[in-house]
């Protein structure tokens, strides 16, 4: 019976611990509502508001980028460099250095 009187042993007696103990178990672990569950959930609203911010400054930055481009000069710009496209009468000549291009040496 000394083992019964140990002081460890003592709360136990109460018969709402066990139960207690046994729903908090189900409720973190078992439970559709669980611990685990929400622990997930809180990281898929952290990850996805990354993403938004992301996607705020790709906005942000294409903004600029089209009113950059909505002007004359810089729809001007761009089509002169990305497209090489040149006013009448006038000769276009691109220069490539030997550092800037793609080729594989045989080393």
């Amino acid at each position: 019976m000394k083992f019964f009187n140990n002081k460890y042993i003592k709360p136990f007696k109460n018969p709402f611990v066990i139960p207690g103990i046994g729903f908090a178990i189900w409720m973190l672990f078992f439970d559709s509502n669980s611990y685990l569950i929400h622990n997930e959930l809180n990281n898929d609203i952290d990850d996805l508001n990354k993403q938004k911010e992301y996607y705020i400054n790709e906005i942000t930055k294409d903004r600029k980028a089209y009113k950059k481009l909505n002007t004359e000069d810089g729809l001007e710009k761009f089509a002169r460099e990305t497209y090489y496209l040149k006013r009448e009468k006038e000769d276009i000549y691109i220069i490539e250095y030997e550092d800037s291009l793609n080729i594989e040496s045989d080393e």
